[in-house]
């Protein structure tokens, strides 16, 4: 089993759910994202393993939401991916993937164990 964790080490819930994921035996790819945010495709991609939208896990009150207008509903999928690839602050985290087809949020830590 692949496990990767979208990880910020400064988040609290970031840190349980590793800890979380390591509890139960699994080490797992940890991607500081902040560092090496996904490309457009791959956020593409985790999007759709989630079943949510790029607004579903977008920090809302970082700067960057207010500062590019990404709440205004003309802004398309593939413009608010985009600017979640160039401010990977507006990620929110942790999200967890196994295999490479399964993904959840780790908010609550508890709800990344249901894909495991």
């Amino acid at each position: 089993m692949a496990v990767t964790i979208f990880h910020n080490p400064r988040c609290s819930k970031s840190r349980q759910t590793l800890a979380l994921l390591q509890e139960n035996g699994i080490e797992p790819e940890i991607v500081e994202y902040l560092k090496t945010p996904p490309d457009a495709a791959a956020l593409d991609g985790i999007l759709k393993m989630l079943g949510r939208e790029p607004r579903d896990v977008m920090r809302k009150k970082e700067a960057p939401y207010k500062e590019l207008g990404l709440a205004d509903s003309a802004k398309s999928r593939a413009q608010l991916i985009q600017a979640m690839v160039e401010n990977p602050v507006l990620i929110e985290r942790p999200i967890v993937i196994k295999d490479g087809k399964k993904a959840a949020l780790g908010r609550p830590p508890e709800q990344v164990l249901e894909i495991l």
